[in-house]
């Protein structure tokens, strides 16, 4: 059975009831990703945790900046596709105006849920009304790529690495927060994404997609200075310059763009689920990471 056709019951197994920590030090949120064991992969359970310390750091006016981190080797090894703990099938309260996806039938299952899991949520999160950093490490790739582009700023160590292999994985033009031309200039968004191959923190922060890379040693230190000079600073200033430069994006069509190549991708989702029965062609975590390290050489 697809993942597009029926809601099916599964048994969902969590490795931990903290997928994401939460501590405030010197006027500092650090929300951390904490399912190392799976490369922090992103489940349902993961992203209304986000949500959660998201919403209490920006409701607590003694935090002035937040940090999003990874635990373990890398920041974020993207969507869970195939973890005990894939919870596609269960239902979790509602923080938009999106309705419950669990009993949609074919396609409208995936796109109600994506509306809020990934998208909404993505949006949300950008809009938070204090500066945010990204601190990555490690593997940034598809689902990844979205939690580090919310954030104003990203800090990346020099083993980093950015990717997007979902067009050659599974015939998908991105993921559903469709950020990629305007982190990247528009040929190289292309090759990011017809290609799919890895991109280093040292290229990317050619193209202003990352802001520092330096050794992973360093990365907390130098994540940690940046973050207590935004906390010094005036709170509403901090707000205002963040809504400008948001607003300029907003200018330039972003979530026009977005809400655009959003349809497309569920588009490719029905393609596969008519073609292979299945939503993500048959892609599992397995098979994703195997295909991924070929291309990188890697043994």
């Amino acid at each position: 059975m697809s993942d597009l056709v029926e809601p099916k019951s599964v048994d969902i197994v969590y490795e931990t009831e903290e997928p994401v920590t939460y501590t405030v030090v010197d006027g500092v949120a650090w929300i951390m990703m904490n399912r190392p064991q799976f490369n922090n992969a992103q489940n349902g359970q993961m992203t209304y945790a986000l949500d959660d310390a998201f919403q209490k750091a920006t409701n607590d006016d003694a935090v002035r900046c937040i940090v999003l981190g990874g635990e373990g080797k890398h920041f974020s090894a993207g969507h869970d596709i195939g973890t005990p703990g894939r919870d596609l099938h269960r239902e979790f309260d509602k923080r938009l105006m999106v309705a419950p996806h669990t009993n949609k039938p074919g396609a409208e299952l995936l796109y109600t849920r994506e509306q809020e899991q990934y998208l909404g949520m993505c949006r949300r999160w950008r809009d938070v009304p204090k500066p945010t950093i990204a601190m990555v490490q490690g593997a940034c790739v598809a689902g990844g790529l979205m939690l580090a582009w919310v954030c104003d700023l990203i800090v990346a160590s020099d083993d980093a690495f950015f990717q997007d292999p979902v067009n050659p994985l599974m015939g998908i033009p991105g993921v559903e927060y469709f950020a990629h031309a305007y982190e990247l200039p528009p040929r190289v968004a292309k090759e990011f994404l017809l290609l799919g191959e890895r991109m280093s923190a040292q290229r990317a922060e050619q193209f202003g997609m990352v802001n520092k890379v330096l050794p992973r040693a360093e990365l907390r230190e130098a994540v940690t200075a940046w973050a207590r000079k935004l906390a010094g600073q005036a709170r509403l200033g901090n707000w205002l310059t963040k809504q400008a430069v948001n607003h300029v994006e907003e200018l330039r069509g972003k979530r026009a763009a977005m809400d655009a190549v959003f349809h497309m991708h569920h588009f490719a989702h029905a393609q596969n689920d008519l073609v292979t029965g299945n939503s993500i062609a048959g892609v599992s975590g397995k098979s994703a990471a195997s295909a991924n390290k070929k291309d990188a050489g890697e043994a």
